[in-house]
């Protein structure tokens, strides 16, 4: 066997890292290229989960206990709402709503509203003498408050909902224009207050306790001595 030149074997090693470059080449080309689009696709989806490109958030334009009130135009809203968040979401805006509709019949005398507020088994626990019990109760108070004060209104100033509970404050206004036991009005302006609780059952009111100023409105009357 001959003795291998000087330089041989260097120049053969030489050959072969060549070749196995050329071979690994394209491969490290390929790995090269795949990390580019991993690395591009990773930077391009980031900003996405970035919080300056995250869906902006939109606070409720109607926070509770806000959102549970019927905005419709006929009925009375309340100046002023404290809602229970153990009712839910769906009990609560039916009490709130059963609410705007009774003191809506109230503000405008319109039996409709209180035939959706009440039911027909309603009872009325401190009636005043003279007005009969259920339904019928609220029917003739109203007609006799607007015998006497034909513009009167109901303002909701508070309402308090609690469980079966609906506690109201109210301010009744208007001008004593009409009659009242026997007594004609000569325009003069009628305010009041009054606080009412309300037992909801299922669907509807079933009864109440109320408290007005009589003093006040029957001074304002002018039927007092």
């Amino acid at each position: 066997m001959s003795e291998p030149r000087p330089g041989t074997a260097a120049a053969t090693t030489t050959t072969a890292s060549s070749a196995t470059r050329r071979r690994l080449a394209p491969r490290t080309a390929a790995v090269a290229a795949a990390l580019t689009v991993l690395l591009g696709t990773t930077a391009a989806a980031a900003p996405a989960h970035s919080p300056a490109h995250s869906p902006t958030h939109h606070p409720d334009p109607q926070p509770w206990p806000q959102r549970l009130v019927d905005r419709s135009p006929d009925l009375v809203q309340p100046k002023a709402l404290t809602v229970d968040r153990s009712l839910g979401a769906r009990r609560a805006a039916q009490e709130v709503h059963l609410a705007q509709q009774l003191y809506t019949f109230w503000n405008t005398g319109q039996q409709r509203y209180l035939d959706a507020a009440i039911s027909p088994a309603f009872r009325d626990n401190t009636l005043p003498p003279g007005r009969p019990q259920g339904p019928t109760g609220p029917v003739l108070a109203s007609r006799t408050f607007r015998a006497a004060v034909p513009d009167l209104t109901c303002e909701l100033s508070e309402a308090l909902v609690t469980g079966d509970r609906i506690t109201a404050r109210l301010v009744f206004r208007g001008h004593f224009t009409g009659t009242f036991d026997g007594v004609r009005g000569s325009g003069q302006r009628i305010e009041f207050n009054a606080i009412d609780i309300q037992h909801v059952g299922t669907d509807r009111i079933v009864e109440d306790w109320h408290i007005e100023d009589n003093t006040a409105l029957l001074s304002q009357l002018g039927v007092t001595g």
